[in-house]
């Protein structure tokens, strides 16, 4: 499938073809909707494309979150060490949702990186007849076989965090999840469920709640927990900030930390050395996620070959002061 091709199904000149291909702004959002259409259904590919310009995009939902930071941060560094420039876009809600896209790819880049962000298939499509690369890190659901993706070893890190309060005597483990359609939401407690399995401990629904990976959520589940007929004498939140808000909810409740309560969290952002007490939590490597998605778009090249690199990441347990045997 050529640009001649896709002229003449798009019934535009193959000039104005290029033109879209290549990223040019003189071309009308119409027209330039007719060609990806065009391109997307004839599935056409580029092969050898022009040199791309020397940045790479990086688009999320939230950039309140300090766990999108460090992920900037690493990508950050790792393209400034390839001389490389990093554009940001961080999606609100509306209309700027609807335009990102659109926006990134018909100015140039040399690949996409996309933090819990989702692509739609005919996205998806687009970007392989550009011959742009994308990868997508802690994807939200299972990525498909072509998808690129970087995670952590999520399973692992619920199994070492809650082994962690079982080894120290807990019995009554509460959990906080993220939300309960992410796929790192549901590994980390599915990694819970298995280290209350291996230790002969029964899975109590009433100690499992859902929270959106935010401190709000934390602090309102602590206190739902803290209410129950025996509440936990551990909680392990889904991530570090939900852990900071179960431990403002132990302070209100006259809960001490770690004497009444322990907690752990997840991902190691640099607020869990300074809470007080400080945070036992599991360490996500968070930059050198961002290093590594940056080092695959930097070796895709577009072709089938490139497509579909899966990378997990170690996780580790870091004991702080949060945890302690149950009083």
């Amino acid at each position: 499938m050529t640009i001649a091709d896709i002229a003449r199904r798009s019934g535009l000149s193959p000039a104005t073809v290029s033109k879209v291909l290549n990223g040019r702004p003189d071309v009308s959002a119409r027209t330039r909707l007719v060609v990806q259409e065009a391109l997307v259904g004839a599935g056409y590919r580029r092969r050898g494309s022009l040199e791309a310009p020397p940045l790479i995009d990086v688009v999320f939902n939230d950039f309140d979150s300090p766990w999108a930071i460090e992920l900037v941060r690493g990508a950050a560094a790792a393209a400034q060490a390839e001389g490389l420039t990093v554009a940001f876009t961080a999606l609100s809600e509306g209309d700027e949702r609807r335009i990102w896209f659109d926006h990134i790819t018909s100015r140039g880049t040399r690949g996409i990186m996309l933090l819990l962000s989702k692509l739609t298939e005919r996205q998806r499509g687009e970007l392989a007849a550009r011959g742009l690369p994308f990868v997508v890190i802690d994807p939200t659901a299972e990525p498909g076989p072509e998808v690129s993706s970087v995670g952590a070893t999520n399973w692992s890190g619920g199994l070492a965090a809650t082994k962690h309060l079982v080894e120290l005597g807990h019995r009554r483990i509460g959990v906080i999840t993220g939300p309960p359609e992410l796929l790192c939401s549901r590994a980390r407690l599915d990694g819970y469920r298995s280290a209350l399995e291996t230790a002969g401990l029964a899975f109590d629904d009433d100690l499992v709640l859902s929270g959106d990976f935010r401190m709000k959520a934390g602090y309102d589940q602590a206190q739902v927990l803290f209410g129950r007929r025996r509440r936990p004498t551990a909680i392990f939140a889904g991530n570090d900030l939900s852990a900071l808000g179960v431990l403002r909810a132990a302070r209100d409740a006259g809960l001490r930390v770690p004497d009444d309560l322990s907690v752990v969290g997840f991902d190691d952002i640099p607020l869990a050395e300074w809470s007080t007490p400080s945070l036992t939590t599991v360490r996500q490597p968070l930059i050198e996620m961002a290093a590594v998605a940056v080092r695959i778009l930097l070796d895709s090249s577009g072709s089938d070959e490139s497509l579909g690199r899966r990378v997990e990441l170690a996780t580790d347990l870091v004991v702080r002061e949060s945890t302690a045997p149950p009083g």
